[in-house]
């Protein structure tokens, strides 16, 4: 879900039809997450025949992802080579270690535990690029992260959940290499092939694209749930406290980590998103298929809470003023005054 890159100006332009398209899918696509949960667990029954589906719609997802890429997207890494790697570094480290902090904290069962351990080793979310822009972040940082991680997702996922879950459950590390290869990798190569071919098709289709990728998520959120509807009451309340903790570490962290690197503020707010928000499908997927249902329930519940939390993130950052933006105002007042003197 990558918006238009839109100038940011100190100004306060008319809203744009990309600020209007991004604004409604951060508002409808928590709800429409939280009402496909809700048709899983009332009907788990119906619903989890599909569970097989899920690592195609998660291809779905991703070459949806590589629709959206362009070259200067990749660009952006080269010019930009240390923002990037801190950004990549940040979500790699924060996260895994995290989600692994906040399971043995709050004592999780094995199966809870390598949930939500394997959400924070997955790369960043696909919404991410939404929120950094809301939010008046760096979009091109935003985007340049989420694309790296997601490509270097198939050796450092599996790497990451051997390491920090290995001692609670058997990891596959080398199943998980290739089915992030097949689900992740060739579906986002796929999409950038044709948008290179077929530029003029795709720009077609372009706006439709975060709303397929919502629809999608939504369904596979429904899928896990229904997969352990029959748990969820029980856990629930538990694994919502480690999501929230977890996402909020997360993005908190991952602002201070734009801080202690010295970016500027708009690569900071970047950042926190870029780090806080994460592939909750993909991890859905891989502990559906490597582990059990109930070890994918924390995954379905970060997808509905971290759309939630950065909208409201992206919404109050939106509203404070960046610091080179208050800088540049005062120097048009105090030259304005001057031209008038």
């Amino acid at each position: 879900m990558t918006p238009s890159h839109t100038e940011q100006t100190s100004h306060a332009p008319a809203p744009t039809a990309a600020d209007r398209d991004a604004k409604l899918a951060v508002t409808v696509f928590p709800a429409l997450v939280i009402v496909a949960g809700l048709i899983g667990f009332l009907a788990p029954d119906a619903i989890k025949t599909a569970a097989p589906s899920v690592p195609y719609l998660l291809g779905v997802i991703m070459f949806c992802m590589g629709l959206t890429l362009t070259p200067p997207d990749f660009a952006s890494v080269a010019k930009r080579p240390w923002a990037v790697a801190l950004g990549l570094v940040a979500h790699y480290v924060i996260m895994p270690g995290a989600g692994w902090g906040i399971a043995m904290a709050l004592q999780l069962p094995p199966e809870l535990a390598v949930g939500v351990i394997l959400v924070g080793c997955a790369p960043s979310g696909t919404a991410s690029n939404v929120m950094a822009y809301l939010a008046k972040g760096d979009v091109a940082l935003s985007v340049a992260v989420a694309t790296v991680s997601t490509l270097v997702a198939p050796l450092v996922t599996p790497a990451l959940t051997l390491l920090l879950a290995g001692s609670l459950l058997d990891v596959d590390a080398g199943g998980m290499i290739l089915d992030i290869v097949k689900t992740v990798l060739i579906p986002v190569v796929l999409g950038l092939a044709v948008r290179l071919f077929l530029k003029k098709a795709v720009a077609k289709v372009l706006p439709a694209l975060p709303w397929i990728s919502a629809l999608v998520i939504a369904a596979i959120v429904a899928i896990v749930v229904a997969g352990s509807a029959s748990k969820l009451v029980a856990a629930g309340g538990i694994v919502l406290l480690a999501v929230v903790l977890h996402n909020g570490f997360g993005l908190g962290l991952g602002y201070l980590a734009g801080k202690v690197g010295r970016l500027d503020h708009k690569a900071r707010r970047a950042l926190a998103f870029e780090v806080g928000m994460q592939n909750s499908g993909l991890a859905a997927t891989l502990a559906a298929a490597h582990f059990t249902p109930l070890a994918a329930l924390p995954s379905a519940v970060f997808s509905v809470w971290h759309n939630l939390s950065g909208a409201v993130v992206a919404a109050w950052l939106a509203r404070r003023p960046l610091p080179e933006e208050s800088m540049q105002a005062k120097a048009a007042t105090q030259s304005n005054r001057a031209a008038q003197g």
